[in-house]
């Protein structure tokens, strides 16, 4: 159950798809996140995709010998501002995919405003969240309601977030919630509404024991929140704050400015891989080995006891 590899096959497959030659990449606010958690922009250079943008903006320039590839929540506003696009193509093509289940009047909708018929593919993609590890995943809500009850709005992208995870992973699960709580019950009926209504698109092979998707509501555990944990990740998150796996250094004194943004990614980083959950000693020891390796490698004769000292290391 590794949601990063199933957003990484989404994004692989509609870049494969679309075929050879040069393409651009446009985007909402938020399959801009969706993606750029998951994939590095020289990945997705390789897949012939030079330019990314927004679909919001309107002051890109005509370029037809482009294939456009579109990832896109199926929202109104992308569904206006595609028809509107596809009224005056910028591109040659256009291959749409959407993060989630879509309405066969929007596709109709679609069609009919597809006048110079460059659109080559519509389909549905189920990347409708942000992959930010392997088994951690959110849909950057920062606030899903007030007064123990849900903000509709909410309760609506975090029942389509459910879903698209569940169908990315392949799982028709039993669903469990917590019944002391309200917004457990409309979140897990929200999701087992969604499920019974397309239930042709979970048809899986069951499994023994069936998945279980357990829905809790945090106020259950009020604990666990205020501990100060001393894991690699949690004391950087403490100090200074993970968001999309990015580590924003921006406020620290005296920052170069290649270094105000930091990606941290079991992805991409090796020792963050390996070390995001050691504890404040095994870190230690581990960055001093490193160190020590280091010096031997650029045959350096610095003793290193300090961060101060590590920091004269690389100057």
């Amino acid at each position: 159950m590794n949601v990063v590899a199933a957003v990484r096959f989404y994004v692989k497959k509609f870049t494969d798809e679309s075929g050879s030659g040069m393409k651009i990449l446009l985007l909402d606010q938020e399959t801009k996140s969706i993606v750029s958690v998951a994939f590095s922009q020289s990945e997705i250079a390789n897949k012939e995709v030079y330019l990314f943008d927004l679909l919001e903006n309107s002051n890109r320039d005509y370029m037809k010998h482009l294939k456009c590839i579109c990832f896109l929540r199926p929202t109104k506003q992308n569904f206006l501002n595609l028809t509107r696009e596809l009224k005056n193509p910028k591109y040659g093509q256009y291959y749409i995919y959407f993060t989630n289940t879509i309405e066969k009047i929007d596709v109709k909708m679609l069609a009919e405003n597809d006048e110079q018929e460059v659109v080559r593919e519509v389909q549905e993609f189920f990347a409708d969240y942000v992959a930010l590890g392997q088994h951690v995943f959110s849909m950057n809500i920062p606030k899903c309601g007030e007064m123990n009850k849900w903000n509709e709005a909410n309760l609506k992208r975090t029942a389509q977030g459910l879903i698209s995870v569940l169908l990315s992973l392949k799982k028709s699960p039993i669903i469990r919630y917590q019944a002391s709580f309200e917004m457990c019950r409309k979140l897990a009926e929200s999701v087992r509404n969604i499920i019974s209504r397309d239930s042709n698109l979970f048809d899986f092979r069951q499994t023994d024991p069936a998945p279980v998707l357990l829905i809790l509501d945090r106020r259950e555990d009020p604990i666990t929140p205020l501990l100060n944990q001393w894991t690699y990740q949690a004391m950087v998150h403490e100090q200074f704050g993970i968001r999309n796996n990015i580590v924003s250094l921006k406020d620290v004194p005296g920052i170069s400015k290649d270094l105000e943004e930091i990606i941290l990614s079991a992805e991409y980083d090796e020792f963050y891989e390996s070390s995001m959950f050691l504890n404040y000693g095994e870190i230690c020891v581990k960055i001093k080995e490193l160190m020590e390796d280091f010096q031997k490698k650029s045959q350096s004769t610095t003793k290193v006891e300090t961060i101060a000292d590590m920091k004269a290391s690389f100057c």
